[in-house]
């Protein structure tokens, strides 16, 4: 069974970095493609970035790219998130997801299980 629990979120001022972890307690993250996504208040949820079962395809926002990072460690069933160079614009709740589809892509209905997600706030 996969349950995925979102950690590392906070306050943070502009510029600054945070890394957000996202464990399965399952221990079935090998199984599956791997997003990032968010929601700021009165948006929709959006995409952030994606790696694939194997990480050997990683995919960005624009928004984000060039400043976040995505990561997994199978044997530890966790991904993270690198955030580097946070703006304002960032502050958003940030939800992990996992994609048992052949490809991996951006569309948030093809991600089968959420976490409850993690805050994250940059501001002065």
């Amino acid at each position: 069974q996969v349950q995925l629990v979102e950690s590392g979120g906070g306050l943070v001022q502009p510029g600054g970095s945070l890394r957000l972890s996202c464990a399965d307690s399952g221990r079935t993250l090998y199984r599956f493609h791997m997003g990032w996504f968010r929601q700021a208040p009165r948006k929709e949820r959006e995409f952030v970035a994606l790696i694939s079962r194997t990480a050997n395809i990683i995919d960005y926002a624009d928004s984000v790219k060039g400043r976040f990072t995505i990561s997994r460690d199978d044997a530890k069933n966790t991904m993270y998130l690198q955030m580097d160079s946070l703006k304002p614009e960032d502050t958003a709740v940030y939800y992990c997801a996992a994609s048992p589809r052949l490809q991996p892509n951006r569309l948030s209905s093809d991600y089968d299980y959420w976490g409850q997600g993690t805050q994250v706030t940059v501001s002065s």
